[in-house]
Formats: structure tokens, sequence, C-alpha cells
């Protein structure tokens, strides 16, 4: 990602993309959210690419393709219904299915709300986790990408407590050699550098603030060094942001989830994307949940949607 003045940048952004045009499904995630008319109004626009929209075709307008997944049970905007719990899974399956099939050259995913899957019964941790699971991914990872930053994620969607015990240093290695296939294979960088923070404050300050920064993280870094991965750390989380830190790199990888994020976030809201690396197949989607409030109003923000389709052309192979 270019660097810019104002904001902190990474180099090295994809561009061009293949050549051809390849064919995109779009899940429309939870029905009773904004991501039904997101789509509709995305779908409209002129991306240079086949987007395919899956879900039940009641809930769409001036969609010209559209893969029909009946809903459960007819939607109310902004009210949640876990019998509709399945009918999002099961557009979601559709997607991968014919993204393993070759239908589909990528995936793009509107919102769904976690909540409610569980409130169904069934056990629902993100997307990033089911499409691991639907895939037979071994080892996926969680980036987003926006405001001039690519921030991937040692752990995703866990309480603050767990985090220090799923750090290990095989899960590291795995995370930091996925993530430099990927920032090679998709976004098409010869020799990435890739910045890590610290678990702990100061990077665990020689071990007085935690002893995880000297005993897992920087033997990890030290391993992916080793195997030809261009990986420098760990870094203190408070300093990494900086411009002058970012200049020449092209993606961190943070710890957890509010240790990233938050940083990509306040550069990029409403037009950051999120990547699911690891996977056989692109998968982009948006960095917004399913705004339930804004369910049928007509005044949602379709940017970060658009911009998770660009991302997902420029990712995909060609058709």
């Amino acid at each position: 990602m270019a660097a810019t003045a104002a904001r902190p940048g990474l180099r090295g952004a994809a561009t061009g993309g293949p050549i051809g045009r390849p064919v995109i499904a779009l899940t429309s995630g939870e029905p009773a959210g904004i991501g039904p008319e997101l789509c509709s109004r995305v779908a409209a626009e002129a991306f240079g690419a086949r987007l395919v929209v899956i879900g039940d075709r009641q809930l769409f307008s001036g969609v010209a393709e559209i893969e029909h997944v009946p809903l459960r049970r007819p939607r109310t905007p902004g009210k949640l219904d876990p019998a509709n719990s399945r009918y999002v899974l099961d557009t979601l399956d559709r997607a991968i299915r014919g993204c393993l099939a070759g239908e589909y050259q990528a995936m793009v995913t509107a919102p769904v709300q976690k909540s409610v899957i569980n409130d169904a019964g069934i056990a629902f941790t993100g997307h990033t986790e089911y499409l691991a699971e639907r895939a037979q991914a071994p080892h996926v990872v969680m980036m987003l990408v926006g405001g001039g930053m690519r921030v991937a994620l040692a752990t995703t969607h866990l309480p603050l407590s767990e985090v220090p015990k799923s750090i290990t240093r095989p899960s590291l290695e795995h995370t930091l050699k996925v993530l430099n296939a990927d920032l090679q294979k998709r976004f098409r960088i010869a020799r990435p550098r890739i910045l890590v923070a610290g678990l702990n404050p100061h990077s665990g300050e020689s071990g007085h603030l935690g002893s995880e920064d000297g005993e897992i993280i920087a033997p990890a870094i030290a391993a992916a060094n080793a195997a030809g991965i261009d990986a420098r750390g760990p870094l203190p989380a408070d300093t990494l942001f900086v411009p002058e830190r970012l200049k020449g790199a092209d993606a961190v990888l943070a710890m957890y989830h509010d240790q990233g994020l938050p940083v990509l976030k306040f550069a990029s809201f409403g037009r950051g994307v999120n990547v699911t690396l690891g996977l056989p197949f692109v998968r982009t989607s948006v960095d917004h949940g399913t705004a339930l409030d804004l369910a049928g109003s007509g005044r949602a923000d379709p940017g970060s949607l658009i911009e998770a389709v660009k991302l997902a052309i420029e990712l995909a192979p060609a058709a």
C-alpha cells in the first residue's frame, strides 16, 4: 500500500489485477441487517467482473445475477430471527462450493450477526473460522487492508484473557508462513517485509513485563527468518504504527484483535477490507457489522463493500 503524508503507509500494493473477467460470489449476510441493501447497490456498479449475489431473490432489487437461496422465514429489517441463521450459513456454503469448484474466482461476504447464529444453537465464531473449517484449510490468517496499511492478526475472536495462552511458537511460525506466502501469491509482492508486534507493553521490557515476547514471539520470528521470511520484531505496539516505522513495510502482524485493528479502522473505517489468508480461494469482506439500526433505511454506506469487491477482483485469478 502506498504511503501518504497524512497517514502511515505500507509499500507494495497489488495493482492491475489479472487479465480476464473473474466471477465473484457476493454473499448477502444477515437478512435483517444492511447486507441485502448493500448487495443491491454494489451489484449495480461497473467493476469489470461478473458479480453473482447469493441469497433469497426477494431481498434484492435491480440485481442481474442472483444465485437463489431461500430464506427459512420472511425477514423484518432490523429484527433478528434465529430461524434464518441456517439460511445465512447456506449462502456461505454455496459460495464456498462454487469457489472450490472453480465456478467463482473469489467470494465477498456481507456482514453476519454472530450472536443470532449462536442463539440458534449453531456454534459460530466468525466468518474466518467457518470458512477455514468448510474449506479444510489447516491455518488461516485474518488481515485487514485500509488506510495505507495491512494488519494481520495472530489471534482473532478471543476474549483478551485467552490471548496469551493462544500465542504459541508453532502457531506464530505458521501464521508468518501463511502471511508471507499470500502477500507473494495474492498481492504479488516478491519479498514481503513484515513487522511483528510484541504482546506486552514495551515488548515485555526484557522479561519484566511478561515473558511471552522473549520466550515465544522472538524465537518464532527467528525461525521465520531462517526460512527466508523477512519478519522483524517483536516491536512495541505503542510505537509500531508511527509512519517512520511503517515506511518500507508491507504488513504488520498484531498479536490480538484490538491491538492492531483500532489503528487501521481509525485510518480507514467505512473503506477497510477484511481478507482471509490461507484459504484455497480469495475471500474479502467488509470492515463493519450488520448495522441493524440502519436496515431498511436506505442510509447504509456501501463504501467498504465496494472496496472489498475491488480488492477481490485484484487478488482473484483469471476466469
